[in-house]
């Protein structure tokens, strides 16, 4: 090879290049490196490997590799199968999470190309968790090394995860599953702070992927394919299909949201002065939920035990399970269950505030 630095090459390929011979391709080396394996097994990885990069919508032609079920006895491990990641609504999912982290991390200059690739070592998280919330987390801005990487992201998914509200309930996601770039479990991850901060996106509906459960027992393996359900109904992830009267007046007729928000204001302080209270901000002033379970007592004429909420909160927790309480009073009073959810008025979303409020207004505002 003339005209250029010689490459250092597997002892198995010669040095020498003959005339009329053209240089190997990086596929042509992919046969040196790593497991030695027969000739056919190596042509096989080679052409699955040129077409996975000639042609990435196709799908994949073949099985999950054995390697993948290498088990100990009684062990039990869960294999995605590649063909599902190629279905038209898992890649669409696909890009418009990509599209999402893109457009909230546009400032910084962060180009998420990849969801494995890009997100397994918890330095974009960590980025679109900061922008989401507003805060800062105080972790090395760049890690290097396997244990670091393991030991930032630990530290952000803990915020991540106190944040979605996984205190007592085990998210679908960990540490272990992310960093090794398990798609499923960081579609999961993404889903939930596309439902939690309610943002701009469409997902599609009812997305599948399937799981291959793998289990050798006696030497023998078993495997077994069952679906997993990463987004369903636009109502159970808080995208609603239809817009109401608030979205109209968001959009349409923001003059007239002072209008309303003053009328609220009004009927909600008339009845808390029976307290002495008296709220100004309804997308703050209740975000605790302490001011909608006393404002329940008094339009459903009935006390409600301190004891059965926390009336100084100090953590996001706390509120959320008051303002869940309060809806639970609410249907107690018959009325239909608020479809914003308590994270939404904790997190200050005003137009969730207001549906909430709204909704007391219209029962009881001819209530003494």
């Amino acid at each position: 090879m003339s005209g250029g630095v010689n490459r250092p090459k597997s002892p198995y390929v010669s040095n020498t290049i003959r005339s009329g011979e053209k240089e190997e391709s990086f596929w042509d080396k992919f046969s040196t490196l790593g497991r030695k394996r027969e000739t056919k097994a190596v042509q096989k990885v080679e052409e699955e490997g040129k077409n996975a990069i000639d042609y990435p919508g196709a799908p994949y032609q073949f099985d999950i590799p054995p390697e993948d079920y290498a088990l100990r006895d009684h062990e039990q491990r869960a294999v995605i199968d590649p063909q599902s990641l190629n279905e038209p609504e898992v890649r669409k999912l696909q890009q418009v999470l990509i599209d999402w982290i893109n457009d909230e991390l546009a400032e910084q200059r962060i180009i998420v190309k990849s969801i494995d690739e890009d997100m397994y070592d918890g330095q974009v998280l960590h980025k679109l968790w900061e922008k989401l919330t507003g805060k800062k987390l105080d972790v090395p801005e760049v890690t290097q090394s396997e244990e670091g990487q393991r030991q930032k992201l630990n530290i952000v998914l803990n915020a991540v995860n106190h944040t979605l509200g996984f205190h007592m309930k085990i998210p679908k996601w960990s540490v272990e599953s992310v960093h090794s770039k398990n798609i499923v479990a960081i579609y999961h991850l993404l889903v939930a702070l596309v439902r939690h901060f309610r943002a701009p996106v469409r997902l599609p509906e009812n997305v599948f992927v399937t799981v291959v459960i793998a289990q050798k027992n006696s030497g023998v393996l078993n495997a077994q394919k069952f679906q997993e359900q990463i987004t369903s109904e636009y109502d159970d992830v808080g995208m609603r299909c239809e817009k109401d009267a608030f979205d109209t007046l968001f959009d349409c007729a923001p003059e007239k949201l002072t209008v309303v928000k003053k009328s609220l204001i009004t009927f909600v302080n008339k009845h808390l002065s029976k307290l002495n209270f008296e709220i100004n901000e309804l997308s703050t002033d209740f975000r605790d939920g302490v001011y909608l379970c006393l404002l329940m007592g008094l339009l459903g004429g009935f006390f409600v035990p301190l004891q059965e909420f926390h009336l100084t909160p100090q953590d996001a927790d706390q509120m959320i399970n008051n303002v869940a309480f309060s809806f639970n009073l609410m249907q107690d009073v018959g009325l239909p269950r608020p479809k914003a959810r308590p994270e939404d008025i904790v997190n200050m979303d005003l137009k969730s505030t207001l549906r909430v409020l709204y909704s007391l207004f219209t029962t009881f505002r001819n209530y003494a």
